[in-house]
């Protein structure tokens, strides 16, 4: 195609038209103002579900997920619910070979010396609702492994994902966690389709989008600088501090309930950086309020 020619000329003003848009985008360039600074890599996307609107820095890039994969993990459970393979008021024998020690876990807390039969539906709470480590590995030999929970994962057309590492894995070697990454847009993609009900039936979706509501980890992320009383059903991460003083991942998904009904996704990862948690929690809050005043505005 000639420069000079009528097609090239349009589709060149057309091409440069659409990247001043996205450079001038009042939200994206907030979004890059509040990154800019900081000490880590970080990755953010908000889809405004009803308008239809993405807003991404860094949207493609892999993440090491953490236990945002918990949330993908339940999604694979409780399909297995919906297909009558499980039941979440089936009990569970809980074994004290099941409660590894040295890893963040309420559920061990509670039951120091397992051999306790819990329901799925308990299991699953301490899984999402307070992060439980060892409540996560139960749930994936129940399954049958994390392949089965990746595998699943790609079914519903998620392709930016690798599930690979369990929490045990992943504690005996800070390597695995880097093997199980997704990308912030696949994450509010796969958020968006469990939404919309492409997942999961009514009744399943239902009970996960509470246990979400009920997340008490991670309240200084996406409802770090919200009004009080916002409802975000949503899924944290986080690696802690290695010795060299670096945060490897620490992430927050979720679906927030804007004052007029209508909903915002976010996922936001931090990766590797050289900030303290209080710092890293900021910069999540401050994409998430951010993206809400953009909302409600």
């Amino acid at each position: 195609m000639k420069r000079n020619s009528p097609i090239f000329l349009a589709l060149t003003a057309s091409i440069f038209s659409t990247a001043v848009f996205a450079q001038t985008s009042p939200l994206q360039q907030k979004m890059d103002s509040i990154i800019h600074s900081k000490k880590a890599d970080v990755g953010v996307s908000v889809l405004f579900l009803e308008d239809h609107k993405i807003v991404s820095v860094n949207g493609d890039k892999h993440y090491p997920m953490q236990s945002v994969y918990k949330f993908h993990l339940a999604l694979a459970v409780l399909n297995q619910v919906d297909q009558g393979k499980l039941a979440l008021d089936q009990k569970i024998l809980v074994k004290k070979s099941d409660l590894l020690p040295d890893t963040w876990s309420p559920l061990r807390d509670q039951y120091p010396e397992g051999n306790v039969e819990l329901r799925l539906s308990e299991i699953l709470k301490y899984t999402v609702s307070q992060s439980d480590n060892n409540g996560c590995d139960i749930l994936f030999r129940l399954i049958g492994g994390t392949k089965k929970a990746h595998q699943f994962i790609v079914k519903q057309g998620i392709k930016d994902i690798s599930i690979t590492g369990t929490e045990e894995e992943m504690h005996k070697d800070d390597q695995v966690q880097f093997r199980n990454w997704t990308t912030p847009k696949a994450a509010n993609e796969l958020l968006k389709k469990f939404w919309e009900g492409k997942v999961l039936k009514k009744p399943t979706a239902d009970f996960l989008m509470k246990v979400m509501e009920e997340t008490v980890t991670g309240t200084g992320k996406i409802k770090g600088l919200l009004p009080q009383g916002t409802v975000v059903a949503h899924k944290t991460g986080n690696s802690g501090t290695n010795k060299a003083g670096i945060i490897s991942a620490s992430n927050d998904i979720g679906i927030v309930t804007l004052p007029n009904g209508k909903k915002m996704l976010i996922s936001a990862f931090v990766s590797m950086s050289k900030e303290n948690d209080k710092e890293v929690d900021k910069i999540i809050a401050e994409l998430s309020k951010a993206a809400y005043d953009e909302a409600v505005k």
